[in-house]
């Protein structure tokens, strides 16, 4: 019993310090023509607007879409605020969320006996959530505290579709990209051809099948432009957990600018 009452404070002591750690994460929204993008933001410790920051935008997948602005934080949000890396960087990092109703990607999506699929949409008008998304980052990266030569973007599942999607709109706002089980349609490639990318996917996702990551993949090599590319030969679709552990990954994006 002892033992027992010895932990139970430090468990207790534990989860608190995961929540004020989440809470570090600042609630804020952008409303355009009615519609709201709601977004946490992770400023560096130290913050002064007087200076540059590097920007980190980070897109979430399809089942933490909602609109509590909690949710979105549920898959790498704790990465950014890991003491060693926001004492060798000085980062703003961004998690938007995407409303139930709405999509990052400008994707058809068809559910046969429980079992989704997939079909990337060549050019196309972006989605409500996306729309909101450009006007958001067109209007944040005008901030004088924003580096323009080091804005990245990542995300995972409907988040690594999403992170194609604005960078095929956006192709000359970002420094570099990271997208974990994502796709694309291979016509799309070309607009992007020239950031620096690292493409993750679960080589046992049943949900988003890896054909569609080696696709991308597979057109930059045609195009003359080999981005990373790790499959984990033995994940599913949660590769994010995966890529998040490679200790390589948030220096390789920092060392990226234009």
């Amino acid at each position: 019993m002892k033992t027992l009452r010895t932990l139970l404070p430090l468990l207790f002591l534990s989860i608190v310090s995961f929540a004020q750690d989440f809470s570090l994460y600042k609630q804020e929204q952008f409303i355009q023509n009615g519609d709201t993008l709601r977004y946490r933001i992770l400023f560096p410790k130290n913050f002064d607007n007087t200076k540059k920051y590097p920007v980190v935008l980070f897109l979430h997948g399809r089942g933490e879409s909602g609109h509590d602005n909690e949710k979105q934080l549920t898959h790498g949000a704790k990465m950014f605020l890991d003491n060693d890396f926001r004492d060798k960087h000085e980062v703003i990092t961004i998690f938007p969320q995407c409303a139930e109703t709405s999509y990052w990607a400008n994707v058809e999506i068809e559910t046969v006996q429980n079992k989704r699929f997939f079909t990337f949409v060549k050019g196309g008008q972006p989605t409500k959530a996306m729309s909101l998304l450009l006007a958001f980052t067109a209007s944040y990266f005008k901030n004088s505290f924003v580096d323009q030569t080091k804005i990245y973007v990542g995300g995972l599942s409907m988040g690594g579709m999403g992170t194609f999607e604005i960078l095929r709109r956006k192709p000359n706002t970002f420094a570099a990209a990271f997208a974990i089980c994502g796709g694309d349609e291979p016509a799309n490639v070309k607009k992007y051809k020239s950031v620096p990318l690292w493409i993750f996917h679960g080589g046992l996702d049943d949900v988003v099948t890896p054909q569609f990551s080696y696709g991308v993949y597979s057109t930059l090599k045609k195009l003359g432009h080999e981005p990373k590319f790790t499959i984990y030969l033995k994940a599913n679709h949660n590769s994010w957990d995966s890529a998040f552990a490679e200790p390589g990954l948030l220096p390789w994006l920092m060392a990226q600018s234009k």
